[in-house]
């Protein structure tokens, strides 16, 4: 009895040694070569970008470093293919860095859609790949994803690498909130849903409405 006891003890261990390994499998195997450059992309930009910045990626009282981006869609909106983020201050600012292959951003864009459908008059969503400078997918995979989500708010790209390091992107995907002014409110690291932008935003939209009531 003691024998077939330990014996069936044996094979339980076993087995959940045989499970654990499976669903460690299936975590690296199943998220595949994207998944896996989430977690490279993020130690390699941490490291990259210094320790500037708090704990939880709070950069308000900054101002906005000025780069240039192109349209994959949204000109009619914002005016032009080819603009600078200077062109476009005046409102309230959602600056998302995002890229074709990060499944993050992949997951916050319904959220961000629905965002831009709400407030599109009181703030300017503008989503910017990074993917090139991340690891994460072409310019290609941007699109792609763009056209499978169904996305229609203002999207596009930039050809200068540094803004990874001005804009301390340390996580995909990153976020910028910035007052009509050019000063910087709030940067989130990480997916977004629509009640963090809704709290977000409420502060700038509301104090943009102060500054346009004639005194």
């Amino acid at each position: 009895m003691a024998r077939s006891s330990t014996s069936r003890r044996s094979a339980a261990a076993a087995k959940k040694a045989s499970n654990d390994r499976r669903r460690k499998n299936m975590w690296f195997g199943g998220l595949g070569a994207a998944g896996l450059a989430v977690v490279v992309a993020v130690i390699m930009l941490s490291s990259f970008s210094g320790n500037s910045g708090s704990a939880g990626g709070n950069l308000a009282d900054g101002v906005v470093e000025n780069f240039s981006f192109t349209l994959f869609q949204g000109q009619e909106r914002l005016g032009a293919e080819k603009l600078d983020i200077d062109q476009i201050l005046g409102k309230p600012i959602v600056l998302n860095f995002w890229a074709g292959q990060c499944p993050p951003c992949r997951a916050e864009m319904p959220d961000l859609q629905e965002f831009y459908e709400g407030s599109k008059d009181e703030v300017t969503l503008l989503g910017t790949d990074v993917g090139q400078f991340t690891g994460l997918g072409s310019r290609r995979d941007a699109r792609n994803l763009l056209k499978e989500l169904e996305i229609t708010y203002p999207a596009g790209f930039t050809g200068d690498g540094s803004v990874v390091r001005k804009y301390k992107v340390v996580g995909m995907p990153t976020t910028v909130f910035i007052n009509p002014d050019g000063t910087i409110f709030e940067t989130w690291s990480g997916g977004l849903n629509l009640d963090i932008l809704n709290r977000l935003t409420g502060p700038m939209i509301d104090q943009a409405a102060r500054e346009q009531v004639p005194s």
